[in-house]
């Protein structure tokens, strides 16, 4: 198409020339600065538009969590499981916990010494065990309750030190009011054992607290049910012996060599002493062997960290376990540890250093303790000293 000048006169076409620029939103110059509303929405995958249909997905695609870290989310909620189950056991073991043995009513005591000693005992009560249960542990009848085993355990700057005290110890009893008939009994001699038959926990502690002028901190006892069930709950404890025994009255029945107990097998084995050429002593030291490896035995990681084997122990050491009011459940482990601390080699085991074994009294037999080597032992004990003497278990 031609153009026409001022003067009516045409003009050959004008032909333009450059480049063609497609325009889009991004170069169109008056949509510059123009504000959009919706500059600041992002559209959600799959989000439907006001128009219909649905906006394209900008999800990632989904990666396997590598090796380690799929390890340590396991682990975390393991830890967080086992923060769950171990703060609901310790407040039902807490609960369960029978403190009733009270420390703060015996009169006359001695005063209190460096470290802590424990008085640990083994009791022969019955609670708990059925008629054909005690004729098969050969526990004999129920009339009163006596103790089969008795020991201090000492711990402080110097170590674990783990005393036993025969029950056929000589010793003298203090003053006690019988409960059954309210008659008050003078200090007398008996044997260590009657204390306990005579006035339970407390008259025991009184009379060891005498005789040896040291302070008892705490008090744990255990009796044969409750030591039956935790043998058995750590799967047995081994045991070697040097000779065939075969005792009628506590039921033990071992050939010389190395053997698994059970817990009446157990039991048995610490209550023996007729096949012992020491008698009570010779008892007394079977007691500590196998304390100690017992000990050894439920904080192994087979024990302790089955949930297994680690309930029934617990519950059947608190079906029969008694402790004084003060003890706590910290406490109580500590007491443990420091019993798997002897079985270990890191403490001594000792018996109470006695000068005649056999003495006639009028209670029967009994064992006489040498009073210059004993007061020495108890004295160190009490200083929490270094131990220089006694006599090995």
């Amino acid at each position: 198409m031609s153009d026409w000048n001022r003067n009516g006169e045409t003009q050959a076409p004008r032909v333009i020339t450059g480049h063609v620029i497609a325009q889009t939103e991004q170069t169109r110059p008056y949509e510059e600065h123009v504000p959009n509303p919706y500059a600041e929405h992002v559209p959600r995958p799959n989000e439907v538009r006001p128009g219909g249909g649905h906006t394209r997905s900008t999800r990632a695609p989904w990666v396997r969590p590598s090796r380690r870290r799929r390890i340590a989310r396991l682990l975390a909620l393991l830890f967080c499981a086992l923060l769950l189950a171990g703060g609901g056991t310790y407040g039902w073991a807490d609960f369960e916990l029978d403190r009733a043995v009270d420390l703060g009513t015996v009169g006359e005591r001695p005063p209190q010494g460096k470290g802590t000693t424990y008085l640990v005992v083994g009791s022969d009560s019955r609670d708990g065990l059925s008629d054909q249960a005690r004729k098969d542990l050969h526990a004999g009848g129920g009339g009163g309750s006596r103790t089969d085993s008795m020991m201090l355990l000492h711990t402080g700057a110097h170590g674990t030190t783990l005393v036993s005290l025969p029950r056929d110890s000589w010793v003298t009893l203090p003053s006690y009011l019988d409960p059954d008939t309210g008659k008050r009994h003078r200090p007398a001699k008996n044997k260590l054992n009657a204390a306990y038959s005579l006035g339970g926990a407390r008259l025991l502690v009184r009379t060891i607290e005498l005789n040896t002028g040291i302070r008892v901190d705490h008090y744990a006892e255990i009796g044969f049910g409750g030591f039956v069930g935790v043998v058995n709950a750590v799967g047995g404890v081994d045991m070697c012996v040097d000779r065939n025994i075969k005792d009628k009255k506590s039921g033990l029945d071992l050939t010389k060599g190395c053997h698994t107990l059970d817990g009446a097998q157990a039991l048995a084995f610490v209550r023996q002493r007729h096949q012992e050429a020491r008698g009570d002593l010779g008892r007394s030291r079977n007691q500590q062997k196998f304390l100690a490896a017992l000990a050894h035995k439920a904080a192994t990681p087979g024990t302790a960290l089955n949930p297994f084997r680690a309930y029934p122990l617990l519950g059947s050491a608190l079906d029969t376990l008694v402790v004084d009011k003060d003890m706590q459940l910290r406490t109580l482990v500590s007491l443990f540890q420091a019993m798997r601390s002897v079985s270990s080699g890191d403490g001594r085991q000792l018996n109470v250093p006695v000068a005649g074994r056999g003495i006639g009294t009028s209670k029967g037999s009994a064992l006489k303790w040498d009073a210059a080597k004993a007061q020495q032992l108890f004295t160190e004990l009490r200083n929490d000293r270094p131990v220089s003497i006694g006599e090995k278990g």
